[in-house]
Formats: structure tokens, sequence, C-alpha cells
């Protein structure tokens, strides 16, 4: 009997303190995901990521304004040439070249709203 207790008292004493205690060189790993987990840990990689993505936005809706401005101007500048070339024209005769500037105003008058929309 006293055996016994002797050995557990080893047991509890050295062996228990060892298993439990984990290994300091060992990388951390975190803890397993269940698939029932509506909110995975967040890792430096899913943050680095979210950054990059954010950056992006930020960076494509920068290129949307600038698109938006030069596309604003050419519209200006066909419409007083429009309006030139209606200007110049009689009652009678209205010029081919009035009709294509018109066309060509339509088209990026669309393409402008698109843009202001979001939608490239």
């Amino acid at each position: 009997m006293r055996s016994r207790f002797f050995f557990a008292v080893l047991l509890c004493a050295f062996v228990l303190p060892v298993l439990s205690q984990e290994n300091p060189g060992a990388p951390h790993q975190p803890p397993p995901q269940h698939k029932g987990d509506v909110n995975p840990p967040i890792t430096d990689e899913d943050d680095a990521q979210a950054r990059m993505v954010s950056e992006q936005a930020k960076k494509a809706a920068k290129e949307r304004v600038a698109a938006l401005k030069n596309d604003t101007d050419k519209l200006l500048r066909l419409s007083v040439e429009l309006k030139r070339y209606v200007d110049k024209s009689d009652e009678n005769v209205l010029s081919l070249d009035v009709v294509k500037k018109a066309d060509e105003i339509e088209k990026l008058a669309k393409s402008v709203k698109e843009k202001m929309k979001g939608s490239n």
C-alpha cells in the first residue's frame, strides 16, 4: 500500500506538471476552428489582407474621380463646340458635324452617369 502511495506522489509531483506545460520552443498555433464558428479568429494575415483591400478601394475611388473630372472637362469642351456649330448653322441647314457632336456628347454623358453610380 505504501508503494502505491509513493508512486502516486511521484506521479503528481513530477510527471503531471511536465505534461501540462506547453513546449516553449514550439511555434504558437491558433486553436483549431470548429465548423460551427461564426467568427473565426482574426490573424495578422487577415489584417494585412483587409488593409490591402481597403487601399485598393481607395485607389480605385481616386482613379474614378480623376476619370470623372477628365470626362466632365471633355463634356464641357464638346458642348461648347456643339454650341458653335449650331450658331454657325441656319434654320434650313443642320450640319452633319452637329449630329456627330451631339452623339459623342450623349455617349460621354452616359459614361459619366455610370461612373457616378460607381460602376466601371
